[in-house]
């Protein structure tokens, strides 16, 4: 997995929101196997507020940027694939190849 770059800024905790805009390649994965093939996709999405409570406690408790990324990769899976969780139920979302990744809290 390569970064280009990443980077966290803590701009507006306080209200509790945070976005994402990333390049990276996503396949994903349901009961049968994977349903559609990896490509790169360029994604900017709003995350609800938990994630920026975990995004911004994890940095400050010392997590590498795969733990970030890994919780960036959840709130991405809930929101932008399975639609705050109304759709797709099981859908796993796989996030690689990660060129930029960018989160404002």
């Amino acid at each position: 997995m390569v970064v280009a770059a990443v980077g966290v800024e803590h701009v507006r905790a306080a209200a509790g929101s945070s976005a994402l805009a990333t390049r990276a390649r996503f396949g994903f994965k349901s009961a049968g196997g994977t349903t559609d093939d990896a490509r790169i996709r360029d994604i900017t999405q709003a995350l609800p507020p938990e994630y920026a409570d975990q995004l911004f406690s994890a940095r400050e408790q010392g997590a590498n940027e795969d733990q970030l990324r890994q919780i960036a990769a959840d709130g991405l899976a809930r929101m932008y694939f399975r639609a705050n969780n109304s759709r797709a139920h099981g859908l796993g979302v796989e996030f690689t190849d990660v060129e930029q990744l960018d989160i404002k809290l």
